[in-house]
């Protein structure tokens, strides 16, 4: 397996838990006492280690995007709402995330928290190998103003900011109009995010290695209904309608940013890409069958391993 880059001395990994597992202490304490005995020093969120009784050896640095920085990875213990959160510091530091699982289902992780000590072990060894996940950037406009702009690794939703009544949204693609809508939202995904609000949108599942934007459509009241997947090169804008009120957009179900009635929403590809952990080869089909514990008892196989004619 391909060495991860990284310096021989003064390694040291940025530690993000999800402090609200009761069983959060005993875990971090097993992180660092397994990275002290391979010289790897930790450092943790103030707002994180306030939480988490983690002893003497612990780097505590104030919650900024520049968290990461000097770090070789940022290592993510809990769900997929923990890793998202996580990876707001690993982009800003350029440093690659890798996730261990301890929510119920943890799609975005790499590993389980059983495997913790054979993961640490991977990092010390540097045997593990980065690849890169797209994201999006997004522009929320009202008028000529430009009211924020933000960046997510899974999805851009578009929802109306009362929940009486339906959202009134217009979709265009490169500068062309497509369809009005009415519905609770719209979603903006990349493929990493199609396992996610996309996928209980009813948009398709996406391989992580095809570079696309999914365009879906959240409980729409029109005949033209279906998802799109756009090329990465598109970019996709929604305009809300007066009629509708005020709208909120949110970025990864994380970042909300209030939009006046009449806003605009652009969606490109992100600047820059997430540097993702791989710890082994396993393919996404397996993960997908773990993830959603999808029936394959009458999955045969080839019975050879020879190419057809």
């Amino acid at each position: 397996m391909t060495d991860a880059t990284g310096s021989g001395t003064g390694r040291r990994i940025l530690l993000e838990a999800n402090v609200e597992r009761p069983d959060i202490a005993a875990i971090v304490a097993q992180v660092v006492d397994a990275c002290a005995s391979r010289g790897i020093a930790v450092r943790m969120l103030e707002s994180t280690s306030a939480n988490v009784a983690t002893g003497t050896g612990v780097e505590a640095v104030p919650d900024t995007p520049r968290a990461a920085e000097g770090c070789e990875l940022v290592l993510v213990l809990g769900g997929d709402g923990t890793f998202l959160r996580a990876c707001q510091y690993a982009n800003a530091a350029d440093v690659p995330v890798l996730g261990v699982n301890l929510g119920h289902i943890g799609f975005l992780a790499e590993s389980e928290v059983a495997s913790l000590n054979g993961v640490v072990e991977q990092i010390a060894d540097r045997d593990y190998r980065v690849v890169e996940r797209m994201t999006i950037d997004a522009t929320v406009i009202h008028g000529d103003r430009v009211l924020d702009r933000g960046w997510a690794l899974n999805e851009v939703s578009i929802e109306k900011l009362s929940r009486q009544g339906v959202l009134e949204a217009s979709v265009e693609i490169d500068g062309r109009p497509v369809s009005d809508y009415g519905c609770d939202g719209m979603l903006v995904s990349t493929p990493t995010g199609s396992t996610a609000y996309a996928f209980s949108a009813g948009g398709p599942i996406v391989w992580p290695e095809l570079d696309a934007i999914l365009v879906v459509p959240n409980n729409a009241h029109a005949l033209f209904a279906r998802p799109m997947v756009v090329a990465p090169t598109s970019r996709v804008a929604v305009e809300t309608s007066v009629r509708s009120g005020p709208s909120v957009v949110v970025l990864d179900g994380r970042r909300e940013v209030e939009a006046p009635a009449g806003s605009r929403v652009e969606v490109v590809r992100g600047r820059r890409p997430v540097k993702w952990v791989r710890l082994d080869d396993s393919p996404f089909t397996d993960r997908l069958v773990t993830k959603f514990e999808l029936p394959v008892t009458g999955w045969r196989g080839r019975s050879s391993g020879r190419p057809l004619p």
